[in-house]
């Protein structure tokens, strides 16, 4: 009998043994046939997270950041090891004790399911970290399987504290922040260092589930999932008991709760130089680096001085749109409904997508419209007793533009202009005198636009660009992106291909009418003025903008000169040498207009223009500099006072430095007694160039003192005529409102005279050689090289065979003319004689 029982003991527990033994076969065998060809995971030693990438002015301050996944990436040494238990206690409170995976947390989830309770995956953080790094989200028994594979191969390969790093720099907690650091910053506006037992358990409950625990949404579930965080830390020694009671009973405070000022309001406004960085530097380093590489940026910018150029273009593109006399509706209206009340039209116009980058203008919706005066709620603004009123006087400057596309009429009252519920902007009047408040004023965003850059001659740093009126409005980026005709400003370079062919600035050049027969058809340049002006100095063609000067000068010296000298300085890639481009009818940039000048402004040498000075990549090493210059000394510890260190610039020389100066010294007379005498007034020298295109349709000034060159643009994105419109008149006051603030900040002073030449005193009018003791206003002082004589009597006409019947010199000028032509036939050119069907490029 005994014998009998223990047979069968011994044979349960040999089945005993051989079911252990083949399940553990089996076991192993799923264990082995899933092993192979799984993903490394050596390679998470090497984890590069998608971080942010960021910009920096010159002055340290953050500008803007750009990211596919806002993360900040913080190495496991710098988290604290409050953050670190916080979601150790929530996640995984084996962590410190377990191989990568927890078999009394699998066993606690499969007795809770068995028992019909929800069936939860028990992961620990190792397996959530080779899920989230190397195998897909999808539920299944093989996943799960090479999960615990994984995870166990981690635990042999990092340590504890790098995984943990690994986890908490790469989950997403919700608002579109991955990982701890930036999850911080979006909740509380906090580093993890300043984060509180109670954040940091509420920042470890949004792994799971962060949508559907939204701390304002969702705060009662939040509140109980926190305080089941902070219970788990007590628990698990963390924290003691008095800091849980006290902890626990706060109430959950959040940015979006408006308990704290978010993050995002310490930074300005993106605007049109930083997203031009954003694609400059995407096409150079490629979207996938940029957008998640990390990148720290210095930029170029001079914030001060951007808002000053935002400002001032802002100023002469409203000043032209406000002298048209045209209301034109935003389009933006908000429904009745939510007029009811303050609170409603108070979020509801929050929630309208509207430009708010204009500084000093405010978004606000008509809410009554009166006999005269029309009531305004202005966001951002309290009400008061009275409310907030457009008065009628403010609205007798425009007429409406109906949706018709025909005006109303001039608008006697603020209904004439306004509807209630339209969305509008206002801004503040206030007295010159003492900056006190007068009344509320509408605004609108003009529809002629413009662009605006300037930049250090020397360096090619772009101090500031503003591409438009407002960013938020278009963020077409007319400083980079407009392809447009620059007129009369094209014309230096004319004038510099001419110096550099053996002429001076005293060569006498004949302006008279010309023809030109093109495919047909016949092209007559005119002046501006409508008439001509004989033989003439070319300083006096530069000055007064001479168009049948500057065509002539092209066709003495040959159209490919000049496009030779404006492919060199970089104003097109390949100029199609026609004689109307001397005129400057073909498109170019302001980017390019304005990098040119440099060349002009520092003695002839090339620089890049560039909107950022280094680029860093997540490790700190510089992967970009745009300063190539050697500082020959600068190492020398014994550098005498007083000494400035040897700067090597290492630059091309694209023109010769006496006609970089040369030309200079000609372009001072266009804003000392030219086309931008009346608007460019400066207190340092300078120099520069209005242009202007036939019928209106784009105006420019681009000019330069010792330091810097800035230019301006402005005209219809799909062009069309400016009635009344010039360089000088629209962008020379842009031009000299910035520069008299940049002049205050970064100084100016005489242009350097080049070595290997000589003075002699020149009539501007007639060219001729005046004795050293002269003086007056046709007098001046024009530099000639070492060995070269002015030649007097020599007159060039580009090979028209017109004007021989002028006289040498002529102040003045003739409506209307009988000239030779090239053909030898005698036509009466009329004083208003056109253009001809052929674009012409500048008039002044």
């Amino acid at each position: 009998m005994i014998r009998f029982v223990l047979g069968i003991f011994g044979a349960v527990f040999t089945g005993i043994t051989l079911a252990i033994f083949m399940a553990a076969l089996v076991v192993g065998g799923v264990f082995w046939m899933y092993s192979r060809d799984l993903p490394s995971h050596e390679q998470l030693a090497n984890y590069t997270p998608a971080t942010i990438s960021r910009v920096y002015s010159g002055e340290g301050q953050l500008m803007d950041e750009f990211a596919q996944e806002r993360r900040l990436f913080t190495p496991a040494d710098e988290i604290p090891d409050l953050v670190k238990h916080a979601f150790i206690s929530a996640e995984d409170k084996n962590f410190y004790n377990h191989a990568g995976f927890d078999p009394r947390g699998i066993a606690a989830a499969a007795i809770e399911a068995a028992r019909g309770g929800a069936l939860r995956g028990a992961s620990t953080i190792p397996q959530q970290v080779v899920k989230n790094f190397l195998l897909s989200s999808e539920r299944s028994a093989e996943r799960k399987i090479k999960e615990l594979i994984l995870s166990m191969r981690l635990e042999n390969t990092l340590s504890k504290d790098d995984i943990l790093a690994l986890y908490l720099n790469e989950i997403f907690l919700g608002q579109n922040s991955y990982g701890v650091t930036a999850a911080a910053q979006t909740y509380f506006n906090k580093t993890l260092d300043e984060l509180k037992p109670h954040e940091a358990a509420y920042l470890a409950t949004l792994p799971k589930k962060p949508a559907r625990l939204h701390p304002v949404r969702n705060k009662e579930a939040a509140l109980g999932r926190r305080n089941y965080v902070l219970r788990e830390m007590q628990q698990n020694g963390y924290l003691d008991q008095a800091v849980y009671e006290s902890e626990k009973d706060l109430p959950l405070r959040s940015v979006q709760n408006g308990d704290f000022e978010g993050f995002r309001t310490a930074l300005p406004d993106r605007d049109y130089f930083t997203d031009e960085i954003r694609r400059q530097l995407s096409r150079d380093f490629g979207e996938e680096e940029f957008f998640t590489g990390g990148l720290t940026i210095r930029a170029t910018e001079n914030p001060k001085l951007q808002q000053v150029a935002a400002a001032s273009l802002r100023e002469g593109l409203e000043k032209y749109d406000r002298s048209r006399g045209v209301w034109r509706p935003t389009g933006v209206t908000l429904p009745e409904g939510a007029l009811a009340d303050e609170e409603s039209w108070r979020q509801a116009l929050a929630d309208t997508k509207f430009p708010r980058d204009v500084a000093g203008w405010y978004p606000a919706v008509v809410l009554e419209v009166g006999g005269n005066d029309a009531r305004i709620g202005i966001e951002g603004v309290d009400d008061d007793e009275d409310g907030h009123w457009i008065p009628a006087k403010d609205v007798t400057w425009a007429r409406r533009l109906n949706e018709d596309g025909n005006l109303g009429r001039k608008a006697r009252v603020a209904g004439d202009l306004l509807k209630v519920g339209e969305v509008v902007h206002v801004r503040k009047m206030t007295s010159d005198d003492d900056g006190s408040f007068i009344r509320w004023t509408l605004r609108q965003i003009p529809e002629v636009q413009g662009g605006f850059m300037a930049m250090d001659v020397n360096t090619g740093r772009v101090i500031a660009m503003q591409g438009g009126f407002s960013y938020q409005h278009s963020v077409y980026n007319r400083a980079t992106q407009a392809q447009r005709q620059p007129g009369s400003s094209f014309k230096p370079f004319v004038y510099a291909a001419a110096l550099d062919s053996g002429f001076s600035p005293a060569t006498i050049v004949i302006d008279a009418p010309i023809e030109v027969v093109s495919g047909g058809e016949i092209w007559r340049p005119k002046n501006a003025s409508n008439q001509f002006y004989g033989p003439t100095p070319l300083r006096t063609g530069i000055e007064q903008s001479r168009n049948l000067m500057t065509v002539r000068l092209a066709q003495e010296i040959g159209m490919d000169t000049v496009a030779g000298y404006a492919e060199r300085f970089g104003v097109y890639e390949r100029m199609n040498p026609f004689l109307a481009n001397s005129l400057g009818s073909e498109e170019t940039t302001l980017f390019k207009m304005v990098a040119a000048y440099a060349m002009f402004a520092n003695g002839g040498e090339r620089v890049e223009p560039t909107l950022v000075d280094r680029v860093q990549d997540r490790w700190g090493r510089t992967v970009y500099r745009h300063d190539r210059r050697d500082c020959v000394d600068c190492a020398d510890p014994v550098l005498a006072a007083g000494e400035e260190p040897t700067i090597d610039s290492n630059r091309e020389r694209v023109m010769d430095a006496i006609t970089a100066y040369q030309l200079t010294s000609m372009m001072r007379g266009v804003v000392a007694r030219g086309t931008a005498s009346r608007t460019v007034n400066l207190p340092v020298p300078t120099a520069g160039k209005t242009g202007t295109t036939n019928d209106g349709r784009d105006v420019w000034f681009v000019g330069f003192t010792s330091n810097i060159v800035a230019g301006c643009y402005i005209g219809y994105d799909r062009p069309r005529t400016m009635p009344g419109a010039s360089g000088g008149g629209m962008c020379g006051p842009v031009f000299n409102s910035f520069m008299k603030e940049a002049i205050k900040e970064l100084g100016g002073g005489d242009f350097a005279v080049p070595p290997g030449g000589h003075f002699i005193k020149i009539d501007r009018f007639s060219g001729a050689r005046l004795p050293n003791d002269a003086s007056g206003d046709h007098v001046v002082a024009e530099y000639f090289r070492d060995g070269e004589e002015p030649l007097f009597g020599v007159m060039f006409d580009g090979g028209f065979a017109m004007g021989s019947n002028l006289p040498l010199f002529d102040r003045g000028g003739s409506d209307a003319a009988k000239v030779k032509t090239s053909t030898g036939k005698t036509v009466v050119v009329p004083g208003k004689a056109d253009f001809g069907s052929l674009s012409s490029g500048g008039l002044y």
